[in-house]
């Protein structure tokens, strides 16, 4: 809707063509489906501009509009799959064009640029944007992109021991390269390689691991006092409570060092003299708990089994999550819980 609606002043209301019919085609796959291979800008743009100039020189050279529109259609498929650029509604872009003929007339191949092309490319930068809003990787990123660390090892969901190679060799031997790309498929095996370890875990669950006797900070507590906290006892996560131990949120140490950063560049001053000022005690309003804890992390219960707490702190995103019986805070596991957990099963192999 959004793409339409940035496109929808380019319609000139005398050839009706400025806002094509395959843009709709086009913005179901960029913002439906934005990690298909057919989705991604190459495919998107290239796909459209190809076929576009395909179906004006096919309109240009055919008369008979039966065959033009085979025509255009087909060799429009074959070009597009030919330049590694398939992108579905490239069909509709070569048919929509061999049925305008008054329009090829007026624009000549001019149409291939205007509104196929601008028109795409608009398509895909409110993608891109749609993408970063909503939290998805649009376009998406390849094999060997560096992680979210900047650094050129795999994340962990992908350290399988197949080569990009191998997992594309994979895709073509089940024909599937259309439909999903080397990144998609070795996250979604790496998951299933977790899966399995998991359950191989046995029956045990968070109760069994958990640490019970916690120390926890209210909402209101400074952030000087959590500080002191996380030096005194090495904590990686503090649970934030309210009454009757109702579970409110949890800190990481992460969340320090962000809020720091965030001062650091609001009064433009630098990381020291800004995480300096956050724990100042003599700050007139300190900064409290509830002032940067987060509230929508993982969460789980007693019997929330080990697979799922596997799962949950596998990608690194957290450092423990928070065990809730009702609302109430009854006990948390953290990482290093859990690394024991997976120590003692090994040895009762």
């Amino acid at each position: 809707m959004a793409g339409a609606f940035v496109l929808a002043p380019t319609i000139d209301l005398t050839l009706g063509l400025y806002l094509v019919a395959p843009f709709g085609a086009s913005s179901v796959l960029l913002f439906a489906v934005p990690n298909s291979p057919l989705a991604q800008p190459w495919s998107a743009i290239i796909g459209n501009v190809t076929a576009a100039l395909v179906g004006v020189a096919v309109c240009l050279v055919v008369q008979d509009p039966v065959l033009r529109i085979a025509l255009a259609v087909g060799l429009a498929i074959t070009v597009t799959i030919l330049c590694r650029a398939l992108h579905p509604p490239a069909g509709a872009v070569a048919m929509t064009v061999a049925m305008s003929p008054d329009a090829v007339q007026e624009l000549g191949f001019y149409f291939a640029l205007m509104p196929i092309g601008i028109g795409t490319v608009v398509l895909v930068l409110i993608a891109m944007v749609y993408g970063r809003m909503t939290g998805r990787h649009y376009p998406f990123r390849q094999f060997d992109d560096p992680n979210r660390y900047g650094t050129q090892d795999l994340e962990p969901m992908k350290r399988l021991g197949l080569t990009e190679a191998e997992l594309s060799d994979i895709l073509g031997r089940y024909k599937q390269s259309f439909n999903l790309g080397v990144e998609d498929l070795a996250r979604l095996l790496g998951a299933a390689e977790m899966q399995v370890a998991a359950q191989r875990s046995g029956p045990t669950v968070a109760a069994d691991i958990m640490s019970h006797n916690l120390i926890t900070v209210q909402p209101e507590t400074p952030l000087t006092e959590i500080a002191d906290l996380f030096r005194r006892y090495r904590f990686t996560a503090l649970p934030v409570v309210g009454g009757a131990d109702r579970f409110l949120g949890v800190i990481f140490q992460i969340h320090l060092i962000d809020r720091a950063r965030e001062d650091s560049l609001r009064l433009k001053r630098g990381f020291g003299k800004a995480l300096h000022r956050l724990l100042d005690r003599r700050r007139e309003i300190p900064v409290q708990a509830t002032d940067i804890m987060s509230v929508g992390g993982p969460r789980a219960t007693a019997d929330t089994p080990l697979s799922a707490l596997l799962t949950q702190m596998a990608d690194g995103a957290v450092d423990a999550v928070p065990v809730l019986e009702r609302g109430q805070l009854i006990g948390i596991v953290t990482r290093t819980d859990l690394i024991s957990a997976l120590a003692r099963k090994s040895l009762d192999k």
